[in-house]
């Protein structure tokens, strides 16, 4: 693995593509949170707020666009968090001038695209890509790997998954709900199971009067390469909060996450308990987990964690489900090769 140029205090400089919701969040647990690093520049098309969210990090520079983002000398790594169209473009970037990236999902929208980068980071020969699939990170979902893994409830026949946002803005459309939620789902359950999803179904049940005209829920059928099957509830307007559930179901047993360490309240002849309200709440110390992680493996000019053949699987199956929303059909799931780069040791 090679070496990224730090400055005199051994510190990594990060640039910052994109400083919306997740990129302003990024920049503040990478300047106060974090260790081994600092911002050094940031940019978004917004360059109004990329100037506001620049002030959270003391000296950092404000760039015009992600291009010269990139070729800054004073800039070692870059975390990507723009528009999901721009990651392409952002990533080749890095990966030409030589510097590790961050790349929140997506890794680009479509699966060709993800390829493209595939074959780069291919080229080089080393990982240089890590992709922001935060889940692997979250204690939680760490216990339930480690349950699956020890055989402590047989092999695993079945699995049930919920994702429930509270609500969504205004610009969420029908395919977000598999490309920007349901998509964490196809990670997270191929990392559980050691399996590959090998086809999926998309069924629309009656619909959530509180989504517009954005069909909601969703429920989604996956199979794996070994059998497994694999349901998930999407509800993106399910108004009490922000829920992520999952249940392995084995030969001789269940496994299923914890309620995220919530407090329960007795009182007044009645049982509450807190319940985020969004994806901050529910994942930030994954985040702050996940991003650590990069940042030691790209002070030694390298990544770890997801892959980019990882992000390319993802899209490549949500591109299926998308399909499938449109047609009710199982569409078979089709993947190019893997290249050496990502062998499963």
């Amino acid at each position: 693995m090679g070496s990224v140029t730090v400055d005199a205090t051994g510190v990594l400089r990060v640039g910052v593509i994109g400083t919306g919701m997740i990129g302003e969040d990024h920049v503040r647990r990478l300047t106060s949170t974090l260790s081994g690093c600092r911002v050094s520049a940031v940019t978004d098309v917004d360059a109004e707020r990329a100037r506001a969210v620049a002030d959270v990090a003391p000296g950092a520079r404000v760039h015009d666009s992600g291009e010269d983002l990139v070729r800054d000398g004073e800039v070692d790594a870059v975390v990507v968090a723009s528009w999901g169209a721009t990651h392409e473009q952002y990533v080749l970037a890095c990966l030409a001038a030589g510097k590790p990236v961050f790349c929140e999902k997506p890794l680009a929208p479509s699966a060709k695209e993800c390829l493209r980068i595939v074959e780069a980071e291919a080229a080089i020969g080393r990982r240089m890509v890590q992709v922001g699939f935060m889940r692997r990170y979250d204690t939680a979902f760490a216990q339930l790997k480690r349950a699956v893994d020890a055989g402590t409830i047989g092999a695993p026949l079945l699995v049930h998954c919920a994702h429930r946002n509270a609500s969504v803005p205004g610009h969420f459309v029908a395919d977000m709900a598999i490309t920007d939620s349901a998509v964490h789902e196809f990670d997270i359950v191929r990392w559980l199971l050691d399996d590959e999803i090998v086809a999926v179904r998309v069924l629309k049940p009656r619909a959530n009067g509180h989504g517009r005209d954005v069909q909601d829920p969703l429920l989604i059928l996956l199979e794996t390469a070994g059998g497994v099957l694999i349901d998930v509830e999407t509800s993106v307007n399910i108004q009490y909060g922000y829920d992520i559930r999952a249940e392995v179901v084995g030969e001789s047993g269940t496994v299923e996450l914890p309620q995220a360490g919530n407090v329960v309240v007795r009182q007044s002849g009645g049982v509450t308990a807190l319940i985020a309200m969004d994806w901050r709440d529910r994942f930030r110390q994954a985040y702050d987990v996940e991003l650590q992680a990069w940042v030691d493996a790209a002070a030694k000019g390298g990544a770890t964690g997801p892959t980019s053949w990882d992000g390319y699987v993802a899209t490549t199956i949500s591109e299926a489900a998308v399909w499938s929303m449109g047609t009710g059909s199982r569409v078979p799931i089709k993947l190019e090769d893997r290249p050496v780069l990502y062998a499963v040791s």
